[in-house]
């Protein structure tokens, strides 16, 4: 079902995002060095993600980026939820929240929607992490194109994206 990717025949985003994990030294929930793995389809939601890995909807951390007062956010989400865009923006002290177009997406994390990972990206983004993912003795994230993802924990996402925990829905 899911294959570890030979680095040097893979996408750019999946080689950044897993130089990005290396040298975080990022681990799983078995303790193990973090592996971005190759699905054999894309997924573009939670949903089709958990059914292809076997896990909870609310195990798929979406990397979601949102314009913050023209700046990028990233926003690591239970799948199992919607993000409150008004509830956010207040606790973060931010005047206009909006979901971000594919272009500034692009622009920010040198990824595509659907393939966003929480790092990998040309420069660090601001980060907010659901604690709904607290919950999961792993998650999975993006790991830079729709196919790519990786298994990590509620700690290492903080850790390693320098994340705030923030409750989001």
């Amino acid at each position: 079902m899911q294959s570890q990717p030979d680095t040097q025949a893979v996408h750019p985003n999946v080689r950044a995002v897993q130089q990005a994990l290396d040298d975080a030294g990022a681990q799983d929930g078995s303790g193990a060095a973090s592996r971005v793995r190759l699905l054999p389809d894309a997924v573009h939601t939670a949903a089709a993600a958990a059914e292809a890995l076997g896990v909870g909807v609310g195990a798929i951390a979406n990397s979601l980026i949102f314009d913050a007062d023209d700046a990028p956010l990233l926003v690591l989400t239970s799948g199992a939820h919607r993000v409150d865009t008004a509830g956010l923006a207040a606790s973060l002290g931010i005047t206009r929240l909006r979901r971000a177009t594919p272009e500034f997406v692009k622009r920010h994390t040198g990824q595509v929607i659907g393939g966003v990972a929480p790092v990998g990206h040309p420069e660090p983004l601001r980060t907010v992490v659901d604690t709904a993912l607290r919950a999961y003795d792993e998650v999975w994230a993006a790991g830079g194109v729709p196919r790519a993802v990786f298994p990590t924990t509620y700690a290492e996402l903080l850790r390693i994206t320098a994340g705030t925990p923030t409750e989001v829905a």
